[in-house]
């Protein structure tokens, strides 16, 4: 099998190797090199599938960017000539179905909502994006979501947007939540047997979210959706440096970015589809 070119194996390494960046900006970024890649480099209809299948491949967890390659794929296969197009139509429904979410979540909020989250969802943020620019007043509490520290980057942003942040350890989840009207993560795959996964600490988070009896929303689009179970999910684990861990003879640090949580702690989920009610419930 030929092996990937320069520009592919450097595509193929950003993307394994970004770990700030939430699943849907990730697939966004992905799709965006692919584009340059088809401009600079001209590949053979089979080189780029070979690409296709290796991205799809690099983040498990995050099954956006999987099932966004897999229907570029699937028009490749009916028609090898169209990739730019194809390609780019993908980027825009993925873009369009983000839009819709955020739109669909700032009509569900209450007047001058705090919402806590957790890590950093570019869904998330394309609604607090959405109700800065439709001069909405509200407050965020976030986490810093270690050991990434997405947080950080999405408090940054949320000053930049004059929206007053509450910057916490992710330690501190249970004694902010009670302050927040909503709970609001993203997901990076909507399993079929009733969990999903997301970034570690999500978990937590929804209990806090329960205990407090706070509403759990998740920003979860069609994108997201997989036919696996949660008995046959392997959870990406991460270079254990990050955690600049004591050495010693007894001390194993683990480092596992991306766990389960159960349907039944969230109390709605938004796609582009519509609003659900969980573990089951019609659309609204």
């Amino acid at each position: 099998m030929q092996e990937l070119d320069s520009r592919a194996r450097s595509i193929l390494s950003g993307l394994r190797e970004d770990f700030q960046s939430g699943a849907t900006q990730l697939a966004l970024n992905t799709l965006d090199e692919l584009l340059s890649y088809l401009e600079d480099v001209r590949p053979e209809v089979e080189a780029l599938r070979r690409l296709l299948a290796e991205l799809r491949a690099a983040r498990p967890n995050m099954i956006v960017i999987g099932n966004a390659l897999s229907r570029v794929e699937q028009r490749l296969t009916r028609d090898p000539q169209s990739a730019r197009q194809v390609i780019t139509d993908t980027r825009d429904q993925l873009r369009n179905a983000t839009t819709t979410i955020a739109r669909h979540a700032r009509d569900q909020l209450p007047t001058a909502p705090v919402v806590m989250t957790h890590s950093a969802s570019s869904v998330v943020l394309a609604l607090f994006r959405s109700m800065a620019e439709n001069h909405q007043p509200f407050s965020v509490i976030c986490t810093q979501s270690s050991p990434g520290f997405e947080g950080h980057s999405l408090a940054r942003t949320l000053d930049d947007l004059a929206v007053p942040v509450t910057l916490i350890t992710d330690a501190q989840m249970g004694l902010f939540v009670s302050e927040a009207d909503v709970v609001i993560t993203g997901c990076d795959t909507w399993l079929a047997d009733g969990y999903f996964i997301n970034k570690s600490g999500t978990h937590l988070l929804a209990l806090a979210a329960r205990a407090a009896n706070k509403p759990l929303w998740v920003l979860a689009d069609s994108f997201r959706e997989s036919d696996t179970d949660s008995g046959s999910v392997e959870l990406e684990e991460m270079p254990v440096d990050e955690l600049d861990a004591p050495e010693g003879e007894w001390i194993t640090p683990r480092n596992v970015y991306f766990e389960l949580v159960p349907h039944f702690l969230v109390s709605q989920r938004i796609s582009e589809q519509g609003v659900f009610s969980c573990p089951a419930g019609p659309r609204r």
